[in-house]
């Protein structure tokens, strides 16, 4: 049975993800026995569990650069879905993934994600 982790929502986070969709009931990170999902509104991303290679706590970050919709980091390419800037777990892929766009023009080689329990997500994805 998959695992699921619901995102941290901070209140001024949750106001301007609620614009793009993005409500605890549409954020989340599942992890299957072989398959890893992540929701954020309307975003979507999936991978085998296989192409996981690191995961680990990272933060803090700056307001204006996570809060409302999916983010790109223009210098690396990394997808983060953020509901608080305290601090995250950042997934690490060996083949990037398709994620802030529909039709996979630009890969993603790593996604942060902002859960509740992201120790829990790490540990579980790291065995």
């Amino acid at each position: 049975m998959p695992q699921r982790f619901d995102f941290a929502f901070d209140p001024a986070y949750r106001s301007f993800g609620r614009v793009f969709g993005v409500r605890p009931a549409t954020a989340w990170v599942e992890v299957g026995a072989e398959l890893l999902e992540a929701r954020f509104g309307p975003w979507h991303v999936s991978t085998p569990l296989s192409n996981v290679v690191d995961a680990r706590l990272t933060g803090p970050y700056a307001f204006w650069k996570t809060a409302g919709p999916a983010r790109l980091a223009v210098t690396d390419r990394g997808l983060t879905f953020a509901t608080r800037s305290a601090e995250g777990v950042l997934i690490c892929f060996a083949t990037p993934i398709q994620g802030i766009d529909p039709f996979g023009w630009i890969m993603h080689p790593e996604l942060t994600v902002t859960v509740r329990d992201g120790q829990g997500l790490i540990e579980l994805l790291r065995h």
